[in-house]
């Protein structure tokens, strides 16, 4: 007799667990579903970090919504800058100039900033999302 379900179900769970070779002509699924800051639905959460969900606000109002959340993380002031530089953009938004301490975007009326606290390797990011 031929066990063919079981050789499909170990076919299957080989090809669950089979890393994507390059260049196989394979795609990788991932299901990791993508966090995002508290307060938004369109803002990524850097991995790394993570949110301080005691010190979410969120507010909407006709002329817009106000978001404040903040993240801790062992992670560097270098790579949160690049990680959002480079996401953000693929979202919609525009970065603008950046002061000292805080960095900045701008998309539809809606302005996002990034301040840090901390040093690398223990570092807070507060995200404050507000109307132009």
């Amino acid at each position: 007799m031929v066990r063919r379900p079981a050789l499909s179900a170990a076919l299957a769970a080989f090809l669950i667990a089979s890393p994507c070779l390059a260049g196989s002509g394979l795609v990788q699924v991932s299901l990791v579903q993508p966090v995002y800051v508290p307060g938004t639905e369109d803002v990524p959460l850097m991995p790394g970090l993570a949110s301080d969900d005691s010190s979410s606000l969120v507010f909407d109002k006709p002329q817009g919504r106000i978001v404040e959340a903040a993240a801790r993380g062992a992670v560097t002031r270098h790579a949160v800058m690049a990680f959002y530089d480079e996401s953000l953009p693929q979202l919609g938004w525009r970065r603008t100039a950046a002061s000292a301490g805080t960095k900045s975007f701008e998309r539809d009326g809606e302005r996002l900033s990034l301040d840090f606290d901390g040093r690398d390797g223990n570092l807070q990011v507060a995200f404050t999302l507000a109307p132009r």
